[in-house]
């Protein structure tokens, strides 16, 4: 099967993450402008504030760049044993989750993805426990953040017959 690309709507979703993950930076940098900016001369302000404005428009193309990167290098592929997740700008991250130590797969839909009509899946495996994501919620192994509904549907729907198959055998 060919590599799957994700929702166009994955790109809102890393454009706010990213302007998150920059937030706390730029506040930094913004108090260091305003104290900067409060104690020059005139003609220094006008600077510094040109100065700020230049700052907060290279921030938002470097948001933009991110989120464009981040969703062309956002692949997933269902083999026949398998499910295949591809992501990343600089470190390349790789994961194979075999569909027998699948145990759960949540369909989660947010603000953003209620909006821009997409959800996110939480492939969960047997043996994996990881914590931080927002407010301590567990990351799943197998995260697919932006699928079309009825895409979300189909493939948990795959994943669930694959996963009784497996408990089928078993017995």
């Amino acid at each position: 099967m060919a590599k799957l690309h994700l929702h166009p709507g994955a790109r809102w979703l890393f454009r706010v993450n990213s302007f998150f993950g920059v937030l706390f930076l730029v506040f930094f940098i913004a108090m260091f402008f305003i104290a900067w900016i409060l104690n020059s001369p005139t003609s220094l302000f006008l600077t510094g504030v040109s100065l700020w404005i230049f700052f907060i428009l290279l921030v938002l193309i470097l948001i933009e760049v991110y989120s464009r990167m981040s969703y062309n290098r956002w692949f997933y592929e269902f083999t026949d044993t398998n499910l295949r997740l591809e992501r990343g700008i600089i470190w390349k991250r790789y994961s194979n989750i075999p569909y027998e130590r699948i145990q759960n797969v949540d369909i989660h839909r947010g603000i953003i993805a209620r909006m821009l009509g997409f959800s996110s899946l939480m492939i969960q495996t047997a043996g994996y426990s990881s914590y931080g994501g927002r407010g301590g919620m567990a990351l799943a192994e197998g995260y697919i953040p932006a699928v079309s509904i009825d895409e979300a549907e189909k493939i948990r729907e795959f994943l669930i017959r694959k996963i009784s198959k497996k408990s089928k055998s078993g017995l």
